[in-house]
């Protein structure tokens, strides 16, 4: 049996928005620990709309007032999707701003606990391609998560922490795109959020906190 309290920090995506259940993907996979004993308490820092740099502001503050010392705790961070939301024709963030961002808070996390990191999914965007980092091909795929997730993967392996690219696997489902459809094109419904946490619970870098 493991006692874990886990922060699981990010966008809408995290949050759940757009289950009727209310669970998303980190309660299904926290759910689906404490059916089978362990000692999990879940503390959702997801918040609708957060961009990695608006993350990157708050993360620390809000995880550490619920992470007490005295008890095993652990960090999941998932998030990207706003950052390749179009405003005003513009990118919010710049992928490059978008990962120097996500460096700075997986950098400082795990330094402090264990930590995972988990890529955006496949969203409707409008599948208008960005110029990605000096020296690689400029239209690496048709969507910007799928090159922000690319780059995130890459900046992942640079750190040395465990990162999951649900992009891929999402995007080769011919069921996905049935479950965001439905709803606002970027928050699958409740069966898409079972999809994604059934890829969490079988990542070896989430079963190793759980299985040793």
């Amino acid at each position: 049996m493991t006692e874990l309290r886990i922060c699981f920090i990010g966008d809408s995506l995290v949050l759940g928005t757009g289950d009727d259940e209310f669970l998303g993907w980190p309660g299904r996979i926290m759910q689906r620990e404490r059916q089978v004993g362990h000692d999990v308490t879940m503390c959702n820092l997801g918040i609708r709309g957060d961009t990695t740099t608006m993350i990157e502001t708050r993360w620390r503050a809000e995880a550490e007032v619920r992470m007490p010392a005295e008890n095993p705790c652990a960090l999941v961070f998932s998030f990207g999707c706003n950052d390749m939301a179009m405003d005003g024709g513009k990118l919010r963030n710049t992928p490059e701003d978008a990962v120097a961002s996500a460096k700075r808070i997986i950098s400082e996390a795990k330094d402090w606990l264990p930590t995972l990191w988990i890529g955006p999914p496949p969203v409707n965007d409008d599948d208008m391609p960005f110029s990605s980092a000096p020296g690689r091909e400029r239209f690496l795929s048709s969507s910007r998560n799928a090159q922000l997730s690319d780059m995130f993967e890459k900046t992942a392996d640079e750190l040395g922490v465990p990162y999951l690219d649900i992009f891929t696997p999402l995007s080769a489902n011919p069921d996905w795109p049935q479950y965001y459809t439905k709803g606002d094109g970027v928050h699958p419904t409740s069966d898409g959020y079972a999809v994604i946490a059934e890829d969490i619970i079988g990542w070896d870098g989430w079963r190793k906190w759980f299985d040793g």
